[in-house]
């Protein structure tokens, strides 16, 4: 019970809970679009299993450029500037439909990957700041964790009915993009409502 009630209170806190949202959301993306990545570098440019990974390594080059722009960009009082990010991020994933060549593709992965470490540095550091202030540091990350490794399983469940559904490449790839940039939507429409005099950083 008291793990339960810990996890309200950081999702009923103003800036833990947009932090947790985001950062549980993006643990599912990240973990279903390698597995999109794969399918579509077989489908779109056929490539083998081994040469689709290689596109999986040049997106992870993309977050660590991005979280090395954000850790010097953004401070952790201006950390909720970048939601709108998170909404691009969704409307950037479709494009892939419209690569052809192995090396727009690399470019295009390395976008997507530095958007999603410029936004998730971010919102991480902001969930363990509030998380160590509201509860404390080991009990947050726990908090973090369950939630996180929840948004993963219920991402790739999501993928997998896909999957068995047999929903067309195009299909999938576009209702993914539209799935991230909606849950992103709602979470920044739901911060910006928020009574502003909520705790702040």
């Amino acid at each position: 019970q008291r793990f339960w009630r810990e996890n309200l209170v950081l999702w009923r806190d103003r800036l833990g809970g947009v932090s947790m949202a985001v950062t549980t959301l993006l643990w599912g993306v990240g973990a279903t679009l390698q597995l999109i990545v794969l399918r579509w570098s077989q489908e779109s440019l056929g490539l083998s299993l081994d040469q689709g990974a290689y596109l999986q390594g040049v997106t992870a080059v993309g977050v660590v450029a991005g979280a090395v722009a954000a850790s010097r960009k953004v401070s952790l009082a201006q950390a909720t500037r970048v939601l709108p990010l998170g909404i691009a991020l969704g409307l950037v994933i479709p494009a892939l439909l419209l690569v052809q060549s192995v090396a727009v593709a690399a470019v295009l992965l390395v976008a997507v990957g530095a958007m999603a470490g410029f936004f998730v540095v971010p919102m991480n550091a902001l969930l363990q700041h509030r998380g160590y202030t509201l509860l404390t540091a080991g009990r947050s990350v726990a908090v973090q964790g369950f939630n996180e490794n929840a948004g993963m399983l219920i991402m790739l469940a999501v993928y997998a009915a896909a999957i068995a559904w047999s929903l067309p490449l195009k299909v999938l790839v576009f209702g993914f993009g539209l799935l991230v940039a909606s849950g992103m939507a709602v979470v920044w429409g739901v911060y910006r409502r928020t009574a502003p005099t909520a705790h702040g950083v």
